[in-house]
């Protein structure tokens, strides 16, 4: 389970890679939470504060003693799992090629979020390389490319500065080009559509378009009478809910390592970090485990325990915030798609990604919150079929 830099020498060309766990990780992490020394805190405050000890110790009870992490990693390395060497590190990807397509194919990398990995899109490949055996058109079948980032997953952790998003869009426009896909779609979602943004500003003539499930928190260094009132009210919005939200983003930004240290350290803390965003950020109404199982939420934690990579994922934050004003205000022409599902935070109004962007569809899902594509695989795939549907022969040289 490599998660350090380990990029060999000589050609660029993907191995295959199979997830596999150290001998003794799963006794030394059972030790540990079996061990937890919890916070003296009131029990019955509910999430207001945090994470809910009242879950939390239900989570990690099941963690220890009744999850199955081997049948999960066995469930993951069903997927064609690939390592490559690019821009010095080993970046790990999933790579599933249509099925029985009726019609053009057209490559779509997917780049995740935080907190999580290539595990967001797992429910959705099936779906979108094997439409027909799912109701839908044959003819929408995609050649599915979704990696890790750097500092994710079973990607390689950078022992230098973090790669920022414009970094990683560059990795991916050479992964592409390795996997002999010229041109091609690009989707994702939380730091994945800066990443999928990127992609289409700095590399047009490889995009064929672009589909993002929400434009980020916005940034704007003009005139706030500039723009419509309902741009000033979702900036607005924005700031409240930074203020009221947003500790961990700044904390992940200024300081990572001392947060990580703690993370790195406990499960069970890593648990909670992790726990709260997923029932945050989700289309659930309160109740967690209306959006993610508990084995599909420990599935997402143990990734991060077993690769230690919850101090360098923080660490893009920073990089990101980073990024030169100039960066943000470049607009997109590449052909944009958005899909703001009804439970995800400070959705934008149209015509803010009109200002942003060459907005050609916008929808909005009726459940689904900002981690769509596994919350509600079916309306995430159907989104991307519907969006991109036109410009598959884009992609046919």
């Amino acid at each position: 389970m490599p998660t350090t830099p380990s990029a060999p020498a000589g050609p660029r060309r993907p191995e295959p890679f199979t997830p596999q766990t150290p001998p003794g990780a799963l006794e030394d992490l059972r030790a540990r939470l079996r061990a937890t020394r919890w916070p003296q805190m009131p029990e019955d405050a509910g999430w207001a504060t945090g994470t809910d000890l009242g879950y939390l110790r239900e989570l990690v009870a099941h963690w220890a003693d009744g999850f199955d992490w081997p049948a999960q990693e066995a469930a993951l390395a069903r997927l064609p799992h690939f390592r490559i060497p690019l821009g010095g590190l080993g970046i790990h990807f999933v790579h599933a090629r249509a099925v029985a397509p009726a019609g053009p194919v057209l490559p779509l990398v997917l780049s995740h979020g935080w907190p999580d990995s290539f595990w967001r899109y797992t429910k959705v490949i099936d779906l979108l390389t094997d439409p027909g055996a799912h109701g839908a058109d044959p003819a929408d079948a995609f050649d599915v490319v979704v990696p890790d980032m750097p500092g994710y997953g079973y990607s390689d952790r950078p022992v230098g500065p973090p790669l920022d998003a414009i970094a990683v869009a560059g990795l991916w426009a050479e992964l592409m080009d390795v996997l002999g896909y010229r041109r091609f779609g690009a989707a994702g979602g939380d730091m994945g559509s800066h990443v999928s943004r990127y992609l289409a500003l700095d590399h047009p003539e490889r995009v064929v378009a672009v589909h993002r499930t929400d434009a980020g928190l916005p940034r704007h260094a003009g005139d706030p009478a500039e723009l419509a009132p309902e741009e000033r009210a979702w900036l607005r919005d924005a700031a409240a809910w930074g203020a009221s939200e947003g500790a961990y983003a700044l904390m992940q930004s200024t300081k990572p390592r001392t947060a990580a240290v703690g993370l790195n350290d406990s499960p069970a803390g890593l648990a909670a970090w992790i726990v709260e965003k997923l029932r945050g950020w989700s289309d659930c109404g309160g109740d967690v485990e209306r959006s993610f199982t508990k084995d599909e939420i420990l599935t997402n934690v143990t990734l991060y325990w077993l690769t230690g990579t919850i101090g360098s994922s923080m660490r893009m934050y920073g990089a990101n915030a980073a990024i030169a004003p100039a960066q943000h205000a470049r607009r997109v022409e590449v052909p944009s798609g958005f899909s703001l599902f009804a439970g995800d935070v400070v959705r934008p109004p149209r015509a803010w990604l009109e200002r942003t962007a060459n907005v050609v569809r916008v929808s909005e899902p009726p459940r689904g919150g900002h981690f769509a594509a596994f919350e509600e695989p079916e309306l995430y795939a159907e989104e991307l079929r519907a969006f991109f549907r036109p410009y598959r022969s884009l992609a046919v040289d």
